[in-house]
């Protein structure tokens, strides 16, 4: 059997930057050990796989280690392939997730995607958090699936060099460190070695967690971010209410097939 593949860097306008998905097109979904395996061979830090289903399309992200229920870039690189590599040519892309629904629409050379909106309320973080980040503990922090830590400057969050092995301790999915941006409204990190990711270059997934926050923090309903990786990803960030904007480019580094 022979799968499409292509790879493509997500929230960013040129190779090299931002964070890299692989995208499988499928004419049926595949058994999910042959999509981990795809995935892990991959060794990226998210591999899209997506099936037409009807007026929708069936869409799911698997990590070198395991499935996950949202995922921001490999949905914009996803998008991205059908819109430019696949000539998809209405208006917007509806996928259906585990998530629920998700919309992507053209928004003159970007891509919007519409995603549920994750407030965090503020908990009392674990020690091994702050350990592990090499940090003073700080009541700065939430909670949801993620945790955030909220530090006072880009500065801060630039510098930080975690101890990854125990970072994969914390009982979370992964861990969000944010702070107001010097050229931007905010910058962050994330960091998620619990499935395989010691820091993951753009997330999509993070934002739909970090503009409830700092739209409340700065009274502003649209942001510019930036996720100071390695990498680098751009973001444009709007908040809804119940839901979040997230805008970004993307650039096709790849085109294949996968021959199992």
């Amino acid at each position: 059997m022979k799968i499409p593949i292509y790879q493509v860097d997500a929230f960013t306008d040129s190779l090299f930057g931002g964070n890299p998905a692989a995208v499988c097109p499928l004419k049926e979904w595949i058994s999910d050990e042959l999509m981990q395996q795809i995935a892990t061979e991959n060794n990226l830090s998210e591999t899209a796989f997506f099936v037409k289903e009807g007026d929708v399309y069936g869409l799911r992200w698997f990590t070198p280690a395991a499935e996950v229920d949202l995922c921001g870039h490999a949905t914009l690189a996803t998008a991205h392939i059908l819109f430019d590599e696949l000539g998809y040519d209405k208006e917007e892309i509806n996928f259906e997730t585990k998530s629920g629904r998700l919309v992507v629409k053209k928004e003159e050379d970007r891509l919007m995607m519409n995603f549920p909106s994750d407030k965090m309320p503020q908990v009392e973080a674990p020690p091994i958090l702050f350990q592990a980040l090499g940090i003073r503990p700080t009541s700065h922090t939430y909670k949801t699936d993620d945790y955030m830590v909220v530090l006072e400057s880009e500065k801060e969050v630039a510098k930080l060099l975690p101890d990854f092995r125990m970072l994969a301790e914390v009982n979370a999915r992964g861990v969000i460190v944010t702070a107001p941006g010097n050229e931007v409204d905010f910058v962050s990190r994330f960091f998620a070695p619990q499935y395989g990711i010691d820091e993951d270059p753009v997330t999509g997934s993070a934002h739909t967690k970090l503009t409830p926050y700092w739209s409340e923090q700065l009274g502003k309903a649209e942001m510019e971010a930036r996720q100071i990786s390695e990498r680098v990803g751009v973001l444009t960030v709007r908040d809804r209410g119940e839901r979040v904007e997230i805008l970004g480019k993307a650039v096709t580094y790849l085109k294949g097939e996968v021959i199992v």
